[in-house]
């Protein structure tokens, strides 16, 4: 029995000395049930928000750029298929694809009247992924008037 004494005798002096030194075992306050944990799941939706909102914005992004890339392209086409109006509608609108084609769209329409030339483009844009749209832009070149 003596030993049995010897060995709790040193628990007791521990905790003797732990008040005397003012630490006592450590209680964590804990609010009402079920706010364990709250921050936690709040921190990590206003995350998601802020990463649907830089998808949503990066979609927005690519559909301006894709609708300014559409204007450039029927804008150059127009203006190098009037350089060749002069020679008829097939030399025109030939010269006018190749420079839709450079500027990375697509040609679908070209008119010729007289030294006027009309060009619609359309160029895919791909804001998400699976996500499949066009941008689409016209043009008019040829004498001021």
């Amino acid at each position: 029995m003596t030993g049995d004494r010897a060995r709790s005798r040193p628990a007791e002096s521990e905790r003797a000395s732990a008040r005397a030194s003012g630490m006592r075992g450590r209680r964590t306050r804990v609010g009402p049930a079920g706010d364990r944990g709250a921050a936690s799941l709040l921190l990590l939706a206003i995350g998601l928000v802020f990463v649907a909102a830089g998808v949503a914005g990066a979609a927005v992004g690519a559909a301006r750029v894709c609708r300014h890339q559409a204007r450039s392209a029927a804008d150059f086409g127009a203006l190098a298929g009037a350089q060749h109006a002069i020679e008829g509608e097939a030399a025109a609108c030939a010269q006018a694809a190749r420079l839709v084609a450079a500027n990375g769209a697509r040609i679908t329409s070209c008119e010729v009247d007289g030294l006027e030339i009309v060009v619609r483009v359309d160029v895919t844009v791909t804001p998400l992924a699976g996500v499949v749209r066009h941008a689409t832009a016209a043009a008019r070149a040829g004498p001021a008037g």
